[in-house]
């Protein structure tokens, strides 16, 4: 009888074997440290799957010596490609040039920092091959601060509403799907990527499946609380017009709020033959409204601001260097 560590290493293989290969993303930002024990942890998953591989690491505006440590990863790894980028253009702009620089069939994203154990992506694979297009690996247990718990859980609310899928409320940047969906989005080129949004345009079955998730050991989160609420805005008004029906209810709702005034104004002198007294009254009424429409001209105006940078064309990204020889694809 076989042990049984075996026993499971051979179920993983076979219950995986349907992806045939898989092509792993990491973006990376400041992790000289964690990247060495990363990459060993990673071989040792993928070469337990038993099938063809390769790893895209892309290097988004280090000021460490992270890419130092990715040429030398690549020089002892053949299927490790390193890419550069220009300065730092955020994580999801990073992935999305990783995503488009693989070869293989299957796609693994993941953090950099080790929370994303890569002995789970087998699990990941293994939903992949019921008849999903995309996997998430949520967290048993996130192992962040409070804040960022909460910013996390408002990133995620955006996300829905952008996504139009239960599923967003799981979402993780560990996450698996099918190459072929490259397709739907191998044209986008502004300057707010969301991969989460982005794989929605190609495909509505998604699943979640829970996975373990690693205190961080080395370093501190480079997404603070201020950077997830600003990712969760960009998503809101860049892949979803809930703002714009959020103005209109709320313009709604005060039209028929003054209404409701206009009507008690009027009752009340033809009533009582008087008008409503005091300044107070008329002071907070005129402010409310004010605000109201500049809240709505602010949203409608950040919505013209992204036309504009739109229209600028400003590039998702730019490459350096790469560790051998990038497509053309990539230099976006």
């Amino acid at each position: 009888m076989k042990p049984e560590t075996t026993q499971a290493a051979e179920s993983l293989a076979g219950s995986v074997a349907a992806a045939r290969s898989v092509s792993v993303v990491i973006p990376v930002y400041n992790s000289e440290k964690s990247l060495p024990s990363l990459m060993e942890r990673l071989e040792a998953a993928l070469l337990q799957l038993g099938i063809p591989y390769e790893a895209v690491l892309v290097d988004d505006g280090s000021r460490d010596g992270s890419w130092d440590s990715i040429r030398a990863i690549a020089r002892n790894r053949p299927w490790v490609t390193g890419i550069q980028l220009m300065r730092n253009y955020g994580q999801h702009n990073a992935l999305l040039c990783g995503i488009r620089r693989t070869t293989h069939e299957t796609i693994i994203t993941m953090d950099d920092d080790l929370q994303n154990p890569p002995e789970e992506i087998g699990k990941l694979l293994a939903r992949l091959d019921q008849g999903f297009d995309v996997v998430y690996g949520a967290p048993l247990r996130e192992q962040h601060g409070f804040l960022r718990d909460v910013a996390s859980r408002i990133t995620k609310i955006a996300l829905q509403s952008a996504m139009g899928a239960e599923t967003a409320r799981n979402i993780s940047a560990f996450r698996a799907f099918r190459a072929p969906l490259r397709a739907a989005f191998q044209e986008y080129h502004g300057p707010h990527p969301s991969i989460d949004v982005l794989l929605t345009w190609g495909t509505a079955r998604f699943a979640v499946e829970r996975v373990r998730h690693e205190p961080r050991l080395l370093g501190a989160s480079n997404y603070t609380v201020a950077k997830l609420i600003a990712h969760a805005f960009n998503m809101m008004t860049g892949f979803s017009a809930l703002p714009l029906e959020f103005a209109s209810l709320l313009g709604f709702g005060f039209t028929l709020l003054g209404l409701i005034l206009l009507v008690y104004v009027i009752g009340r002198y033809l009533i009582q033959g008087a008008v409503v007294p005091g300044f107070a009254f008329l002071a907070s009424v005129v402010i409310i409204f004010s605000g109201v429409q500049l809240l709505t001209l602010g949203i409608m105006g950040e919505y013209l601001a992204r036309m504009h940078f739109r229209m600028m064309e400003r590039p998702t990204y730019a490459v350096r260097i790469t560790t051998g020889e990038a497509p053309p694809s990539c230099q976006t």
